[in-house]
């Protein structure tokens, strides 16, 4: 429930701090009583991306301009209702924004732009919301570490010399660094969660089949369109479900997306909370400080009432190959050929372009060339691929019964905090963590609860599909208790 207007001018904010520590709705409801202007937050954002971009490299188109006179607009309307009205935001640029690059980090698609915005993009703006940038992704999208041969590498806020995370790695950035009152992410694999986890932020992977992906390049296509899910990226849990409410429900962009409906947190009670945990999968072991934090965070919510039980993380410990083995017998369409978009070809040559980076002459980063030669041997699979899906659903029918409609497991976001830039390389199948329940289709969110030499440490929350508000409820519990995100401001940013 949105404060009352005497509440809100009692909030008044006095600095760009203020502003930069607020949640989106919190906002809106300032914008909307007119206690600040939209095109005061508007300045605000762009003199917070002028500050900090230099060392993140993290937004990589910017419309400020437009952004100004929309939020002129907005000040000057008499229409102000939307949940998000007169709020700045970033979108990752795998989302079409009119007039913005769309390149999916490929160079071959390096003059395309977009003509009209994504249904989940117009859906924010109907509701109020003014995008004033977009965010670097790797190449092709499924990478942990954001990086292309057009935009270039995005750094952690936190430290410089690490990595944000992928694919939503640009959006993890500068949410976290204060740059936008809340991002657009997408996750396939990992997308939204490790970017949040990396950087200190809340991140939200919705149930599988809720939000539309119409107008995402890349995007799968058919049933492995369940498996991409858009996301917020926020700096406050509380953000998340009404996003959720504004995004959500069916579009015909997308055939799978159906409507659900949306709980509210307020309605979960955690003294009727389950809680499991599975510090670990029992393959790629995590670090010590990864496991205390699934712990503390299952004890902070036993001290407010729920019940803790160990989940069998045994149950986990394929999770790379059911999340390989699905999306390659749901997708129609081959990570080669994904990377050839833009060029007269169907699809790439893997190996001569493989060749062709070692003397560095190929336009594809390492990163997308490994991953196009692993999808390669995947495809091979043949059969297996459809026994490793059906043994995925098996394993979502049997977690969502054990979840049910007030349960929750908590793992880990990956091995460790955010790696050195590169370091990604010796632990890319630890992304099998977040990866599965990609599968499972259920939703998860990401908060951070305490750090490490200075990087956050998250953890996973997981509900059942259909329980957004679930997980949501029980990641502001851990909020409360460990003090959520924390403004960053990097190393190199601008006085």
């Amino acid at each position: 429930m949105l404060d009352s207007p005497r509440a809100v001018a009692a909030k008044r904010p006095r600095s760009d701090d203020d502003l930069m520590h607020a949640s989106a709705i919190e906002l809106a409801a300032w914008v909307r009583e007119r206690v600040i202007s939209s095109a005061e937050l508007v300045d605000c954002s762009i003199r917070r991306i002028e500050r900090v971009n230099p060392a993140l490299n993290a937004v990589i188109h910017t419309r400020f301009e437009a952004a100004r006179k929309e939020a002129k607009a907005a000040d000057e309307s008499s229409e102000r209702d939307g949940a998000l009205f007169g709020v700045p935001c970033t979108i990752k640029e795998f989302f079409a924004v009119e007039g913005a690059p769309q390149t999916g980090g490929l160079v071959a698609r390096k003059n395309m732009l977009s003509t009209i915005d994504a249904p989940i993009v117009k859906r924010l703006r109907a509701a109020g919301a003014i995008v004033v940038g977009t965010t670097n992704v790797p190449e092709g999208g499924i990478w942990i570490e954001t990086y292309n041969a057009l935009y270039g590498r995005t750094n952690n806020p936190w430290d410089v010399r690490c990595t944000s995370g992928g694919s939503s790695g640009g959006e993890g950035a500068i949410v976290a660094a204060g740059g936008s009152a809340f991002g657009l992410g997408s996750d396939i694999g990992g997308s939204v969660r490790i970017p949040a986890a990396f950087c200190g932020i809340i991140g939200h992977k919705p149930s599988g089949r809720l939000l539309p992906n119409g107008g995402q390049f890349p995007a799968p296509t058919g049933e492995a369109l369940a498996m991409l899910c858009p996301g917020p990226m926020v700096r406050r849990v509380c953000d998340v479900m009404p996003l959720l409410r504004v995004m959500a429900g069916p579009d015909p962009s997308d055939p799978i997306c159906r409507a659900m409906q949306l709980g509210d947190p307020r309605a979960v009670d955690l003294k009727d909370m389950v809680v499991y945990t599975a510090p670990t999968n029992h393959r790629f072991e995590p670090k010590e400080v990864m496991k205390r934090a699934v712990d503390d965070a299952a004890h902070a919510l036993e001290r407010r009432g729920a019940k803790v039980r160990e989940f069998d993380g045994t149950k986990l410990k394929k999770g790379f190959e059911l999340w390989a083995g699905t999306l390659a017998d749901r997708a129609n369409e081959s990570y080669d050929e994904l990377l050839a978009s833009g060029t007269d070809r169907a699809r790439i040559r893997v190996y001569l372009e493989i060749a062709k980076a070692i003397v560095g002459r190929s336009n594809h980063t390492a990163p997308a060339l490994a991953v196009a030669a692993l999808g390669a041997i995947v495809a091979k699979l043949g059969s297996r691929s459809k026994r490793l899906a059906d043994a995925g659903l098996r394993l979502k029918d049997e977690l969502a019964a054990l979840l049910g409609d007030r349960g929750v497991l908590l793992h880990p976001p990956y091995t460790r905090p955010a790696p050195r830039h590169h370091d990604v390389w010796r632990t890319p199948l630890d992304a099998s963590y977040t990866a599965i329940f990609n599968v499972l289709e259920t939703p998860v969110t990401v908060v951070p609860v305490g750090f490490e030499g200075g990087l956050p440490v998250a953890v996973q929350i997981v509900a059942a599909p259909g329980r957004d508000h679930v997980s949501v409820r029980a990641a502001e519990a851990l909020e409360e208790e460990f003090g959520g995100w924390r403004l960053a401001t990097p190393t190199g940013a601008r006085a």
